[in-house]
C-alpha cells in the first residue's frame, strides 16, 4: 500500500489509548499493509497504529533474521492474558530514531488477538525472546505507553534521548515496577 511518516515521540497522539477494532475492514486492511510497508522500510520489528497516526488497536511484528523469510504477525484487539519472569531488554523504537537504553519487560507472555483475517488466535512468547518483548512493546504503544516508560534508569535515558535531539522522560509517565525490579534482583540478572 504506502510508506507512511512514523509519528515522533513528543507528539502528544503517541500518549492517547487506541479504540477496539469492530470490524476487519478495508480500511483495516489497508491499515496492515500500511503498517507493514512502513515496519519493512524503517527496518522495524514491530509498528503500531498509533505509530501512523491511527488509534486503533492493531499492530504487526515480524522477528525474522536476515537469512529467513518474512514472518510478518498481525494483532488485532490484542489482549495479553499471561505474564510472568522479567527481563532487561535494550530497547529502542521508531518513534524515538537511534535512541536505545535498558527497559524491564516480562519474561514469558501470552497474547490472544485477532489475525488479518478476523480469526482468533492464541500465542505464546517465552524466555525474554525479542518476539515477547516486542508484543509488549507494541501493546503498550496501544495504550499510550511508551517504552522508556519502563526505564530502569531515567538519568542515563534522558542523556540518549537528549544526544538524539528528543524531549526528556516524562517523570509522571514513569510506570512503577517495584514487582518486576525484584524479580530481577531475585534471578541474578540485576544487583
Amino acid at each position: 500500500m504506502a510508506i507512511k511518516k512514523i509519528v515522533k515521540y513528543g507528539d502528544d497522539f503517541l500518549r492517547q489509548p487506541s479504540k477496539e477494532v469492530h470490524k476487519v475492514s478495508k480500511k483495516v486492511q489497508d491499515l496492515i499493509r500500511d503498517l507493514l510497508d512502513t515496519m519493512y522500510a524503517s527496518n522495524g520489528v514491530g509498528l503500531a497504529a498509533p505509530q501512523i497516526g491511527e488509534h486503533l488497536r492493531v499492530f504487526v511484528i515480524d522477528t525474522s533474521t536476515n537469512d529467513e523469510p518474512l514472518n510478518p504477525i498481525v494483532f488485532i484487539n490484542p489482549k495479553i492474558i499471561k505474564k510472568s519472569g522479567a527481563v532487561v531488554s535494550h530497547e529502542g523504537c521508531l518513534s524515538f530514531p537511534e535512541a536505545y537504553t535498558d527497559v524491564r519487560r516480562y519474561k514469558n507472555v501470552m497474547v490472544k488477538a485477532l489475525d488479518r483475517h478476523g480469526k482468533p488466535f492464541v500465542l505464546e512468547a517465552k524466555d525474554g525472546s525479542l518476539l515477547a518483548r516486542a508484543i509488549q512493546h507494541e501493546f503498550d504503544h496501544l495504550e499510550g505507553i511508551l517504552f522508556i516508560d519502563h526505564v530502569r534508569n531515567r538519568f542515563e535515558a534522558d542523556k540518549v534521548l537528549m544526544e538524539h535531539g528528543l524531549p526528556p522522560v516524562e517523570e509522571d509517565k514513569l510506570l512503577d515496577e517495584a514487582e518486576m525490579e525484584e524479580m530481577l534482583k531475585e534471578d541474578g540478572t540485576v544487583d
